[in-house]
C-alpha cells in the first residue's frame, strides 16, 4: 500500500490501520478514509506550512500530469503559471494565516504545458493544540465550466448589445402581458408616442393594434411577421409600423421542477419604424390618387351638369306636356297648328331628355370592406395641402388613436371628405375671413364612429342648415357659393352607410358638419 509521508517520522496510515485491523477483519475508520482520499475524484494534496508537497492523490496526477515521485517535497508553486494576480495569493494566505479555509480561481499549468482553471479550496489542518500544522489542498479543473459560463455571458451580452443597437423596438412579455425586459428602442417608442403614462400603456395599444395576431399569439402560440399598422398622433403624416411577433417557451429555474420543469409562454414583439419607406410609397400612391380623384371630379362634374340640365330642361317640358293636354281637352280646330307644333315640341324636348339620361355616365359599382377613416381623412388632407397653403388655412387634425375599421365604400367616402374639406376651404376663401381654421375630429363611440369638420368660415344660416342637403340648392352671398348642390352627394353617401350627418346649429364661429357611422351598416 501507498504511504502517506507526512514527516519522515510518521508511519504511514495504511501500515497503521493493518496493525489495528478490526477482530472481524474490518478496516478501521483511517484506513477507510485513505481509500476514500485516494480514490475522490477531486485532486488533493497535503503540504507542510511551507506549501511543500507532502502528499497527493490518483486525482491530482490525473489532473496535473505529475506523478506522485515528481512532486513530492517540491513547493505546490511548481503548478503555478506565474499570471495569476497577486492579490489572490495574498488573499489566500491571509485567510490561512487566520486559520480559514480559501476558495478561489487560480490558473495553473499542467506538466505539458497546458493551462487550466483550478478551482482550488485550501484548508488549515490543526493538531490537538489548535496549531496549524498542515495545509489540505482540494482542487478540480474548472476551464470547462468557465467557459460555459462566460460563453453564456457573452451571448447574453451580445444578445443585450445587438438589440440595444437595433432601431427596432423589442418588448418581451409575460404571460401576464406584463413587460419582463425592453430595449431602449421600446422605451423610445413609448415615450415619443405616450409621453405621459406607463410603457404598459403602449403595449395595450400594440394588442389593439394587431388584433387577431396577437391573439392568436397569446393563445395559441401562432407567429406572425410583417403586420404593419399605422398610428396617427394628429402631428403631420401618421407614423407606420411593422411588427414581428413570436413565443418563447421558457423552462422554470426553481430546483423542484429539475425532472419535471413546468414551462412558461413569453411573448416577444419586434416593432420596427416603416414610416419613411411608406412615405414614399404613399407620394406614389397619392400621385396615382390624384390622378384617379381628377377623373372622377371630372366625371361627377359632367354627372352633376348633365343632372342639372335634365332638372332645368324638364321645366319646359312638363309645361308643355301640361299645354298639349289642355289643347287637347278642348278640342277647338283652331288651335290644331298650335297643338301640332306643341306636339312636336314636347316629342324633341323627351328625345332631348332621354339621350342626356342615357349619356350620363354610371357609377362604377364599388364593394365594402374595412375602411381606415384616419387614414382616408389623412389622405383628403394630403390631396387639399397646396390649396390649404395657398389660402392660408391652418389644420388642426385631432384622430383617435384606437379607432375601429369601418366596413363601407372606401373611394365614396374618400370622395366624400374630399368634398367637405373643400367646401370648407372655399367658406374660408373670402377676403372678409381673417381666422382660418379647418379642424377634424374623430372618435368611436360603442359601435360608430363620429366625425366632426370645423370651419372658421362664414357659416350657413339655421334656416338653410337642412335645404343644403336638398339635390340641386345652392345659396349664394355677393356672388360667392357658400355652400351648393354637393352635399346632396355627401347625404346619400353617409345614407349608404346608414348613417347622420348634420349640421352643429349651435356652433356659431363658422360651419360644423357632425357625421356619424356605423362600424358595420350590413347588421
Amino acid at each position: 500500500m501507498r504511504k502517506i509521508p507526512i514527516t519522515a517520522e510518521e508511519v504511514s496510515v495504511p501500515e497503521r490501520a493493518a496493525t489495528e485491523a478490526h477482530p472481524d477483519g474490518v478496516f478501521l475508520a483511517d484506513e477507510v478514509f485513505f481509500q476514500a482520499v485516494e480514490h475522490s475524484p477531486v485532486a488533493i494534496s497535503i503540504t507542510d506550512l511551507k506549501a511543500n508537497i507532502l502528499y497527493v492523490n490518483r486525482a491530482f496526477t490525473q489532473v496535473t500530469g505529475y506523478t506522485e515521485q515528481e512532486v513530492l517535497g517540491k513547493n505546490e508553486s511548481i503548478l503555478s503559471n506565474h499570471t495569476t494576480p497577486r492579490i489572490a495569493y495574498q488573499a489566500l494566505w491571509g485567510r490561512l494565516a487566520q486559520q480559514k479555509s480559501w476558495s478561489g480561481m487560480l490558473l495553473n499549468r499542467r506538466k505539458d504545458e497546458r493551462l487550466y482553471l483550478a478551482e482550488l479550496t485550501v484548508a488549515p489542518l490543526l493538531d490537538e493544540s489548535g496549531k496549524t500544522v498542515h495545509y489540505l489542498g482540494m482542487h478540480r479543473d474548472g476551464s470547462d465550466m468557465h467557459q460555459l459560463e462566460q460563453r453564456v455571458i457573452n451571448q447574453r451580452q451580445m444578445m443585450e448589445s445587438i438589440l440595444n443597437a437595433v432601431p427596432s423596438a423589442v418588448v418581451l412579455l409575460d404571460e401576464s402581458k406584463s413587460i419582463v425586459s425592453s430595449n431602449p428602442g421600446f422605451m423610445r417608442m413609448a415615450s415619443a408616442l405616450m409621453p405621459d403614462v406607463p410603457p404598459d400603456a403602449l403595449v395595450e395599444m400594440l394588442a389593439f393594434r394587431l388584433g387577431n395576431a396577437f391573439q392568436q399569439l397569446v393563445e395559441d402560440g401562432r407567429s406572425f411577421s410583417d403586420k404593419e399598422f399605422s398610428i396617427d398622433t394628429g402631428a403631420g403624416q401618421p407614423l407606420w409600423y411593422s411588427c414581428f411577433g413570436t413565443r418563447i417557451d421558457i423552462r422554470g429555474e426553481e430546483a423542484d421542477g429539475f425532472f419535471e420543469q413546468p414551462v412558461k409562454h413569453c411573448i416577444l414583439l419586434m416593432v420596427t419604424d416603416i414610416t419613411d419607406m411608406r412615405r414614399r410609397q404613399e407620394e406614389v400612391r397619392l400621385n396615382a390618387l390624384k390622378a384617379l380623384m381628377a377623373e372622377e371630379d371630372l366625371v361627377q362634374g359632367m354627372r352633376e351638369a348633365m343632372n342639372g340640365a335634365i332638372h332645368q330642361l324638364q321645366g319646359p317640358v312638363n309645361l308643355m306636356e301640361m299645354a298639349v293636354n289642355m289643347l287637347d281637352r278642348r278640342n277647338d280646330s283652331r288651335d290644331s297648328a298650335v297643338l301640332s307644333a306643341l306636339q312636336d315640341g314636347l316629342k324633341a324636348g323627351r328625345r332631348a331628355l332621354d339621350n342626356l339620361e342615357r349619356s350620363i355616365p354610371q357609377d362604377i359599382p364599388e364593394s365594402r370592406k374595412p375602411v381606415n377613416v384616419n387614414e382616408l381623412l389623412r389622405e383628403v388632407l394630403s390631396l387639399s395641402t397646396k390649396r390649404l397653403l395657398s389660402n392660408g388655412i391652418t389644420v388642426n387634425w385631432n384622430p383617435s388613436l384606437q379607432l375601429p375599421a369601418l366596413i363601407g365604400r372606401e373611394q365614396r367616402l374618400r370622395s366624400m371628405f374630399l368634398h367637405l374639406v373643400e367646401n370648407a376651404v372655399d367658406a374660408m376663401s373670402g377676403r372678409d375671413v381673417s381666422n382660418r381654421e379647418l379642424s377634424i375630429e374623430t372618435s368611436s363611440e360603442g359601435e360608430r364612429i363620429d366625425i366632426t369638420i370645423t370651419d372658421t368660415g362664414g357659416g350657413i344660416p339655421v334656416d338653410l342648415q337642412v335645404r343644403v342637403f336638398e339635390p340641386f340648392f345652392t345659396t349664394k352671398t355677393n356672388g360667392q357659393v357658400v355652400r351648393g348642390m354637393g352635399l346632396a352627394m355627401v347625404q346619400d353617401v353617409v345614407t349608404d352607410h346608414s348613417g347622420m350627418v348634420r349640421i352643429d346649429s349651435s356652433y356659431t364661429d363658422g360651419c360644423r358638419i357632425l357625421l356619424q357611422l356605423p362600424l358595420n351598416p350590413l347588421r
